[in-house]
């Protein structure tokens, strides 16, 4: 990163991989011979006040879920939405 707000796009990703750590979102496990993991890239954005300050470093580290084959790689899909259901 070469950018002069290097240090607080570093601490923001560094907040963000605490929070996926600490939420238990994933398990470090080997990957099997023959499987080509999915790979993964970092989303960058400023959050501006109304003024056009900057408020907020936000970022977010998103899967290719695009390279995925339903039913090799993947069997079930979830929406990434609350389901509301029918209240009785």
């Amino acid at each position: 990163m070469q950018f002069k707000d290097a240090i607080l796009w570093k601490e923001a990703i560094n907040d963000e991989m605490s929070s996926l750590n600490q939420n238990h979102t994933w398990e470090l496990v080997d990957v099997p011979s023959g499987v080509k993991p999915i790979s993964c890239k970092w989303i960058f954005k400023k959050k501006l006040r109304s003024d056009g300050t900057i408020e907020k470093y936000k970022e977010r580290l998103v899967a290719n879920g695009f390279s995925q084959k339903e039913g090799i790689d993947f069997f079930d899909m979830y929406p990434p939405v609350a389901e509301l259901l029918p209240s009785e």
